[in-house]
């Protein structure tokens, strides 16, 4: 039998070894006790972007015209007509009835200033910036133009698959931590309304320029016009509404509000119903879950207030709350969920696996 003994000159040497591994780990442990380091990939990938496109001045597109053509589509004229009709429609059918002016819908209103003045100059660069970088690095995706094909085709081609990728980019940002912290500050809205659309973080628009390459490919064979981007604007404000709405059969083509309310559900997964204009992505990977009496007036938001949210407290604390939701995805993960609420697992869809909302409660010490 023969025995290994370390002299205490390797054994030195180990414990050296034991305290340098742990030296260097301290920073990076010290670091994300502080903020939540991944959060800053996307604020890298941002500037990135924006790099490009500054240096290549915008891909030779006017960055105005883009802006104000951008301005128009969130808060131009159809679009505020657009949201005092669904908010009268809301008074007079609600799903919850709640004060005229809640909590919740001076809070929206607020973020919805924040993105007519500094949110659309952010997407209409990251937008620019991100075609520039397309049309750079993968030229052959741009279609030569196709004389066969009458324009009109090509815009409902466009439209359809411009959907596909922003519920794509939807479920990403619900199976992406990352992704997740950003778009969680939608998903705190307690008070749905037509104004809730605007309740988004400004760097969760970088996730959702995934929708924008069909009209890159297509861009030779034809443009949106704004007038149809206005409408699917307003489908999307409609949508989050809080109006007792359905579409009856209709609902298996198009989101209704009582459709979507169901994705914002407070004590359900909200990795269902992920649509934005077309149920049509939700039924195809089995997450549609269309709408019945009992989740008509369901409550929204997240279990737990893992976020600030102006319904805490004797005072609502709008602008402390903005900033507090705007800072949210850099904080670190102590105390908070590492996954959003998801459904349970379901080998058909190979999703591996996946935290429900029970679960995701329990890790935040809720019950």
């Amino acid at each position: 039998m023969s025995f290994l003994v370390a002299s205490p000159a390797s054994s030195d040497v180990s414990a050296r070894g034991v305290r340098r591994a742990r030296g260097a780990s301290w920073p990076r442990l010290a670091l994300s006790s502080r903020v939540y380091v991944p959060a800053f990939l996307i604020v890298a990938v941002a500037v990135a972007l924006m790099g490009i496109g500054w240096s290549s001045r915008w891909g030779g597109t006017s960055f105005a015209t883009s802006m104000s053509g951008l301005r128009v589509i969130a808060v131009g004229p159809i679009t505020l007509v657009l949201l005092v009709v669904f908010l009268v429609a809301e008074r007079m059918h609600p799903a919850q009835r709640r004060p005229l002016f809640a909590r919740g819908y001076r809070q929206d209103l607020l973020y919805a200033v924040l993105n007519a003045t500094l949110v659309v100059p952010l997407v209409t660069a990251l937008s620019l910036s991100f075609a520039e970088a397309a049309r750079r690095s993968i030229p052959w995706i741009v279609v030569p133009r196709i004389g066969l094909l009458p324009r009109w085709l090509v815009i409902a081609m466009i439209l359809v698959a411009m959907d596909a990728g922003n519920w794509l980019a939807h479920l990403g940002n619900h199976r992406v931590r990352v992704l997740w912290r950003f778009h969680e500050v939608h998903h705190s809205q307690e008070d749905m309304s037509v104004l809730t659309v605007f309740r988004t973080h400004p760097l969760v628009h970088v996730s959702y320029l995934l929708a924008l390459i069909p009209a890159i490919v297509l861009l030779a064979n034809g443009a949106v016009p704004t007038t149809l981007l206005v409408v699917y604007g307003g489908i999307l404000a409609f949508e989050h509404s809080n109006t007792n709405m359905g579409f009856g059969p209709l609902e298996r083509i198009f989101v209704s509000p009582n459709y979507h309310r169901i994705h914002h559900k407070l004590d359900g997964p909200q990795d269902v119903n992920l649509g934005f204009a077309l149920t049509i992505w939700d039924q195809l990977s089995r997450r549609a879950i269309f709408p019945t009496q009992e989740t008509i007036r369901t409550d929204t938001g997240l279990l737990g207030r893992p976020l600030m949210v102006e319904q805490a407290g004797e005072r609502p604390r709008h602008f402390a709350v903005l900033i507090a939701q705007l800072v949210a995805p850099f904080r670190p993960l102590n105390g908070v969920p590492k996954r959003p609420p998801v459904q349970h697992a379901n080998p058909s869809l190979g999703l591996g696996e996946e935290f429900d909302q029970h679960s995701a409660a329990k890790e935040r010490g809720v019950t």
